[in-house]
C-alpha cells in the first residue's frame, strides 16, 4: 500500500520533481512486532537530508505519526518513506516548489536475509563505480541509477552482493549495504566523504564496536585490503548483519566478528 500526503493512493503528479529529476530523499526501516526500531534515527536522516538538499520539509510531526501508525497496523515488514520536493515547473530551479510530498509504503521483509545470515554470501566486484561528490556523499537521495546499474550487472553473476568502488578506485560499499572487514582486533569500514550512503545500521555497529575490545577505523582502502582480511561482513537495517564467505579468490572462514555483532544487532531490532 502507498500513503501519499496522508491519503491511500498510488498516483503521483507527472510533474513531481522526484519523477523529473530524482529530487528527494528516502529511508527504509524495519517494522518488528508493531515497533519501528531506530525510529529517531530514520526521522533525523530524513530531516538532515532535506536540509542538505534544501527541501523545505516542515511536516515532521505528521510524518512521525504516519510512520508510527503504519508500524502498529502492519506489525512486521519494511517501511519505506520518501520525501520529494513536490511539483514544479519544467526547469531545474526549485524556487516554485514549497510543498514537499510524503510517500510511505509497506512491503514484506526480504525472505532471503535469514538464509544469508545462516549460510553467508559471496561478493563480486562491480564494474560500475560510484561518482565522487562531497555535497551528496552519505545521503540517501533519490538518484539511484548507479545502484540500478550495479544490481543489473550483479544479476549477471552468481554472487549475492556487489563490492562497489568509487571512481578513484576506493572501496565504498555494496549495492544495498554497508561494508566492514576485520584484520585481527581492528575493524575497518570505508570512509564516505565522497560517495556512498551513511547507513543507520553502519552507525549503530560503529557505536557497538567503540564499546568493545575491537578498534574501528574509517579508511580509504583498495580492494586488496578486503581480499586480505580475516573476516568480512555487510549490514543494513533490514538484514541487519550478514557474513561474507568469499570475495573473488579470497575465502573467509572466521565468523568471530559476526558472532559478536549478530545477537546485538538482532536485539536492537526486536527490543
Amino acid at each position: 500500500m502507498f500513503l501519499i500526503n496522508g491519503m491511500e493512493q498510488d498516483s503521483l503528479a507527472a510533474n513531481d520533481r522526484s519523477i523529473q529529476f530524482g529530487d528527494g530523499c528516502f529511508t527504509t526501516a524495519r517494522l518488528c512486532n508493531g515497533n519501528l526500531p531506530f525510529f529517531e534515527q530514520h526521522l533525523r536522516r530524513l530531516q538532515e537530508t532535506c536540509r542538505a538538499l534544501m527541501i523545505p520539509f516542515v511536516d515532521t510531526e505528521m510524518l512521525a505519526q504516519e510512520m508510527q501508525s503504519l508500524a502498529q497496523a502492519h506489525r512486521d515488514g519494511v517501511l519505506k518513506v520518501i520525501i520529494t520536493r513536490g511539483s514544479g515547473g519544467r526547469g531545474y530551479s526549485p524556487s516554485t516548489c514549497q510543498t514537499p510530498v510524503r510517500i510511505l509504503s509497506v512491503s514484506p521483509v526480504p525472505a532471503h536475509y535469514p538464509h544469508w545470515q545462516q549460510q553467508g554470501i559471496t561478493l563480486a566486484l562491480s564494474p560500475v563505480h560510484l561518482g565522487r561528490n562531497p555535497a551528496l556523499a552519505g545521503l540517501k537521495h533519490l538518484n539511484r541509477l548507479e545502484q540500478v546499474l550495479i544490481r543489473a550487472h550483479l544479476e549477471q553473476t552468481d554472487a549475492d552482493e556487489a563490492l562497489v568502488l568509487d571512481s578513484e578506485g576506493w572501496v565504498t560499499e555494496c549495492c544495498a549495504a554497508n561494508l566492514f572487514w576485520r584484520a585481527g582486533d581492528t575493524v575497518f569500514t570505508p570512509r564516505l566523504d565522497h560517495a556512498g550512503v551513511r547507513g543507520i545500521m553502519r552507525q549503530h555497529i560503529m557505536a557497538l564496536l567503540a564499546q568493545s575490545r575491537y578498534r574501528v577505523v574509517e579508511i580509504n582502502a583498495r580492494e586488496d585490503a578486503v581480499r586480505q582480511a580475516d573476516e568480512v561482513l555487510i549490514c543494513n537495517t533490514l538484514m541487519p548483519v550478514v557474513p561474507v564467505n568469499q570475495f573473488a579468490d579470497a575465502r573467509y572462514l572466521s565468523r568471530e566478528l559476526f558472532e559478536f555483532l549478530a545477537p546485538l544487532c538482532e536485539q536492537s531490532i526486536k527490543s
